[in-house]
C-alpha cells in the first residue's frame, strides 16, 4: 500500500488526504485492533468543492447528514484499504487537531480554528485512517511561520457583529444567540463573517449553500446545548 494509493481513492470518494505521520509516544493514537499497533495515520478531510458536490449527489434525509455520509464512505475505504477508521464526531475523542498539526503545515488561529497555509480556515477535518503497516508518507510542508503572526489588523476579530472572539476566547452564548436572532443574517447564510474576513486562502471559501448547511448544524447543536 502506498500513499498515493490511499490518497487516489479519497479524491474518487470527494475526501482529501490532509497528510499524515507515523505516530509515536505521547500522540495518543489507538491500536489498529487488539495489540496492534498503528504505524501510520492519514488525516481524511475537505478543502475545495469536491466533498460538497460529491455530498450533495449521495446525501439522505437523516439526521446529522455530513456525518452519516462520512461514515458511510469512509468506512467502505477503509475496508478496501486495510484500514481502521476514526471520527472526530464520535467517542471516544481523539485529538483530531493536534494530529492534524503534525500532519500539515496549520496553526492556531485567533479564532480558535486551525489556519492552513493554503486553504485558511476554508477546510476540515473528517476521518482518520490507521494503518498497521507503514506508509510512505508525504513530508510536512515547512514550518513557515502563521500568517496571523504577520497579521497586525486581525480583520477576523473585528468582523464579528457581536464580538464574540477576543483573540483568546469565544463567547459561544453571544454568538448563537446572535444567529437565532438573525436567521436570514449574512453570518447564517454565507457562514460566519469573522471567518470571511480573512484574507487567507479565500478561494477557498465555502459556497453559499454548505456555508448554510454548516451554519444551521451548529445553531441546532448549541441552541440546544
Amino acid at each position: 500500500m502506498r500513499f498515493a494509493d490511499v490518497e487516489g481513492a479519497l479524491r474518487e470518494a470527494g475526501l482529501a488526504a490532509r497528510g499524515g505521520f507515523a505516530p509515536g509516544p505521547g500522540d495518543d493514537v489507538p491500536d489498529v485492533a487488539p495489540g496492534v499497533a498503528a504505524r501510520a495515520v492519514v488525516l481524511v478531510g475537505n478543502a475545495g468543492p469536491e466533498m460538497w458536490a460529491r455530498f450533495s449527489q449521495e446525501r439522505r434525509e437523516e439526521s446529522d447528514p455530513l456525518d452519516r455520509w462520512t461514515e458511510r464512505v469512509v468506512t467502505r475505504l477503509a475496508a478496501a484499504l486495510g484500514a481502521h477508521a476514526l471520527f472526530p464526531f464520535q467517542r471516544p475523542y481523539f485529538p483530531f487537531q493536534r494530529w492534524a498539526r503534525k500532519a500539515e503545515a496549520c496553526y492556531p488561529s485567533p479564532l480558535g480554528l486551525l489556519l492552513h497555509s493554503e486553504y485558511g480556515l476554508w477546510h476540515g477535518y473528517r476521518a482518520a485512517l490507521l494503518f498497521a503497516r507503514a506508509l510512505d508518507l508525504p513530508e510536512a510542508a515547512s514550518r513557515t511561520p502563521s500568517a496571523c503572526e504577520k497579521c497586525a489588523d486581525r480583520p477576523c476579530l473585528s468582523a464579528c457583529p457581536v464580538g464574540a472572539f477576543s483573540g483568546t476566547s469565544y463567547d459561544v452564548g453571544r454568538c448563537v444567540a446572535h444567529l437565532v436572532a438573525s436567521p436570514r443574517g449574512d453570518c447564517v447564510l454565507e457562514g460566519c463573517r469573522a471567518r470571511r474576513a480573512c484574507p487567507v486562502g479565500a478561494s477557498f471559501r465555502y459556497v453559499p449553500a454548505q456555508a448554510e448547511f454548516h451554519m444551521a448544524a451548529f445553531i441546532r447543536n448549541h441552541a440546544k446545548a
